[in-house]
């Protein structure tokens, strides 16, 4: 029989030992990087989760700084719109229209039907043109009226308005034009309804 003496129980326990203790090491050493690189992917994770979040409150705040300027221009699209139609229907009261031509033309044609030919001249000049001067001096009168109202209405409008948005050069200058026209095209249409300027001729 072959008998181990202590020394060689001793190494032998001694290299069980040693194995099981690298057989432990190595597990733990396997183990580590898959940790680590776990680790380092929540990380890598997290900081692109903050980087969108930054981006998202970029943009949002770039859209927040643009919509201000956006707004600042709209407000003048209309009062630039009115001024024009303003200056617009003052060279309307002026030069004419066919509103003005249409209705002088049926005035003309009723005087013509209810005046009798054996009525005074004066009674027929009157009637077949001398109203009809008048209702084209109306229709000017009421297009120069309407210029005059909406351009105070223009020139006035920043004072109903958000303070300090001043209305720009342009539209004042178109509005005081459309009012200046409207003035002026109302004085003669005045003027020549009440046959202060162009009256009817002598027929005496």
């Amino acid at each position: 029989m072959g008998t181990k003496t202590v020394d060689e129980a001793v190494d032998a326990n001694g290299t069980e030992a040693k194995s099981d203790e690298e057989t432990v090491n190595a597990t733990k050493t396997d183990e580590a990087p898959d940790a680590e690189v776990e680790e380092t992917g929540n990380a890598e994770a997290e900081d692109a989760e903050d980087a969108e979040d930054r981006d998202d409150l970029d943009a949002e705040a770039l859209e927040g700084e643009d919509t201000p300027e956006a707004e600042k221009g709209t407000p003048g699209v209309g009062q630039g719109a009115a001024a024009v139609v303003s200056a617009g229907l003052g060279v309307v009261s002026l030069t004419g229209s066919w509103v003005a031509t249409v209705a002088a033309a049926r005035e003309t044609l009723v005087g013509q039907l209810g005046t009798s030919s054996t009525a005074s001249v004066a009674k027929q000049v009157k009637e077949v043109y001398g109203d009809a001067w008048a209702t084209t001096a109306l229709v000017g009168g009421l297009f120069a009226l309407a210029a005059l109202i909406v351009g105070v209405v223009v020139l006035v409008r920043p004072a109903f308005g958000a303070p300090g948005k001043p209305q720009a050069a342009w539209i004042k200058s178109v509005a005081w034009a459309g009012v200046s026209l409207g003035v002026i095209g109302l004085v003669l249409a005045v003027a020549k309804y009440s046959d202060i300027i162009l009256g009817l001729p002598s027929t005496s």
